[in-house]
């Protein structure tokens, strides 16, 4: 007990050392993850993310959550990142728990440092443009629960090192260049798996035949589960079978194997050849049969599908359900024989009437190196009525693999096929992220074609003025705002193109949605190609007042119909109507005599007015509206101004409400961990 004075002096000098210590240690730690996220800015997101700077406290940057004196989260979904991702700048990120850069246009390798973040639990990097194959430092992460590398260009065999990650409960690796088997994955908390849409072939092993069938699409080779019998395989015959001495067959599963004799294996070898033979006579006479007739079958065919193909769906009110390549197909859609648009094309194109290249799909961009599918496969596939537009009609194809494609039917266009080529050429090479790209078209005298991807969510227009029955959930200020930048951004790239390149035909209908509501903008170039006798059926209310011959549309009028999409998201009327009021004013003439008689909150819609705190943000975007739908051209802003303000107005709200609002949309698939 004597000791015990001079003890509590010492303790008490360590605790305070400690004390004094431990804060030097966790500003350490802010300021290495400080360090990090600043080298990752300089290296992609120099100029979208103007807000991590010196002045800003490292846990108030955009996309950043601290605890403890940490970096715990990284969210930043469509903000602007460009490049590749330096090596030696995430492994910093020591604490990290949640990275998402999901939406951005990152290319290159993922970087093999990302074993670094020993903590991470979510990593979602999907629609990039990330190359290479997935790292082996990948596999060393034992915390992660959720991994999404969907929609980027990653390629090599699908792992069987990804069992290491023991706790994933949702691995998403659709829409790459994976090639070979899908190894036998034995993960016991799995719940979401996808592989569609890559390059694998194969059996799918029996633990992930309980997957849907959605989860395998797109992919020629696979087989079993979901998708159907694999070759030789029998609804007795187990999935995979278990090594064993020798290599008798189990016949009744467990019952005494049995060897069969020679005379029975020798019956088997005659019987399988004359039935091998009899099959190869029945194809050649069914192909003589087919070539003999083909000519007049597409020809008779013809006339039917132009009829079935000409029905129109239609909407809540008896309008057409969408005027976009994929408005949103109604209760009432038209489903159509599987000769579809391409049988029309293709009995064009026999018919006579365009060159010998042009009996077949022209694609752009990558697909150009190994077209997914041909006219054939186009012709085979199942068609439905999307809607019809002041450019053609659109339909829903869907391949025999599974995969869908939007394909637009044009009309009222005469060009001759060296101008089309020319003129289409220019559509195709516009390839950016929040824009619908056009892969393919074709091209005869009497049809023309364009291919697109399917976006299932359908179109703005549909969100906006669909049922609004009790039980529909509102589209919030969080997903407006994020559809009117995304759109701006789509937009302004188009502009980037040329010094006269415009989109020509901006509205509602037009701006598509990804299952996680994120806007497309489509249809971007379409007025180039028709003739000058093509005049639209319906006055659009999105048409600048200075625009009178609909293929010639400047970059100005294309801001004043990107004002009036703004209004239309604010107040949620459809400016396509004659009149929004008894007083026969347009959209943005009775906005402006609303709000010069200070009724502005009568001006929004009513399923934003319940979200109370976000009044300035909302007024602002207004504002924004009004300068852009200007009758005079030059008192409008650039469509790159335009997108920066909506940019500035969507952060200043975030950085106000941080406390309360997540930077991700509701609609996210990236729960917290």
């Amino acid at each position: 007990m004597a000791a015990m004075p001079g003890l509590l002096p010492r303790a008490a000098l360590a605790v305070l050392v400690l004390v004094s210590v431990l804060p030097a240690y966790l500003s350490d730690d802010l300021n290495s993850d400080a360090q990090a996220l600043q080298a990752l800015r300089t290296a992609v997101g120099r100029s979208a993310l103007p807000s991590w700077n010196s002045s800003t406290q490292t846990c108030q940057w955009l996309g950043v959550a601290c605890e403890n004196g940490r970096v715990v989260e990284l969210r930043l979904p469509g903000a602007g990142l460009m490049g590749a991702l330096p090596s030696g700048v995430l492994g910093n990120l020591t604490a990290l728990r949640t990275l998402s850069l999901r939406y951005n246009a990152l290319t290159g390798p993922i970087p093999d440092d990302v074993s670094g973040m020993t903590e991470l639990r979510a990593l979602y990097l999907q629609h990039n443009a990330f190359s290479g194959e997935v790292p082996a430092s990948m596999y060393t992460l034992k915390n992660l629960v959720r991994l999404n590398v969907g929609e980027n260009k990653l390629s090599g065999e699908i792992s069987p090192d990804f069992n290491k990650l023991n706790r994933l409960g949702s691995l998403l690796l659709e829409s790459n260049g994976f090639a070979g088997e899908i190894p036998k994955l034995d993960l016991p908390t799995l719940e979401q798996f996808n592989v569609s849409y890559n390059k694998l072939n194969g059996s799918i092993p029996a633990k992930l035949r309980k997957m849907p069938k959605d989860s395998f699409l797109g992919n020629t080779g696979l087989c079993g589960g979901p998708l159907g019998l694999c070759p030789g395989e029998t609804a007795e015959t187990p999935a995979e079978s278990e090594p064993g001495a020798g290599g008798a067959a189990d016949v009744g599963g467990g019952k005494k194997k049995k060897k069969l004799s020679g005379g029975a294996i020798a019956g088997i070898a005659i019987g399988c050849v004359f039935g091998v033979l009899l099959l190869l006579a029945l194809l050649f006479f069914l192909c003589r049969k087919k070539s003999s007739s083909a000519g007049s079958t597409v020809e008779k065919g013809r006339g039917l599908d132009m009829a079935s193909l000409d029905a129109e769906p239609k909407g809540q009110n008896g309008s057409a359900a969408g005027n976009g390549i994929n408005g949103a197909s109604g209760a009432g859609a038209a489903a159509v024989p599987a000769a579809g648009a391409a049988a029309a094309a293709i009995a064009a194109a026999k018919s006579g009437g365009s060159t010998a290249g042009s009996k077949r799909l022209i694609y752009f961009g990558p697909m150009a190196a190994a077209p997914p599918f041909d006219l054939e496969d186009l012709l085979r596939a199942s068609a439905e009525v999307l809607g019809k537009g002041a450019f053609g009609t659109a339909y829903k194809a869907v391949m025999e693999s599974g995969a869908a494609v939007a394909v637009k039917r044009l009309k009222d266009v005469d060009l001759p096929e060296p101008e089309f080529r020319e003129r289409i050429a220019a559509i195709g090479a516009v390839q950016h992220e929040l824009v619908v790209p056009l892969r393919a078209y074709y091209f005869s005298k009497d049809e023309k074609l364009l291919v697109y991807d399917y976006m299932s969510m359908g179109s703005l227009s549909a969100l906006l003025h669909g049922n609004r029955s009790s039980g529909r959930t509102p589209l919030d200020w969080e997903t407006r705002s994020a559809i009117a930048l995304a759109t701006a951004r789509g937009v302004a790239h188009i502009h980037t193109t040329g010094p006269t390149a415009s989109h020509g035909n901006i509205k509602s209908s037009n701006v598509l949605l990804t299952k996680n509501y994120e806007a497309r903008v489509s249809d971007h170039g379409l007025p180039t190609l028709v003739g000058p006798s093509f005049s639209p059926t319906r006055v659009s209310g999105y048409r600048a007042p200075e625009v009178t011959d609909i293929r010639r549309v400047s970059q100005k009028a294309d801001v004043y119909s990107f004002g009036v999409l703004l209004l239309e998201l604010l107040t949620g009327k459809a400016p396509t109507h004659a009149v929004v009021n008894e007083e026969g004013l347009d959209l943005p003439r009775w906005v402006q005599s609303v709000v010069r008689e200070e009724w502005t909150a009568e001006v929004f819609d009513q399923e934003l007015l319940r979200y109370q705190n976000v009044e300035e943000e909302m007024v602002q975007l207004l504002q924004l509206a009004i300068d852009c739908s200007a009758q005079h051209p030059d008192k409008r802003p650039t469509m790159a101004d335009a997108a920066a303000r909506i940019d500035d107005i969507r952060r200043s709200g975030q950085h106000q409400q941080q406390a309360t609002t997540a930077t991700e949309s509701p609609a996210t698939d990236e729960p917290s961990l």
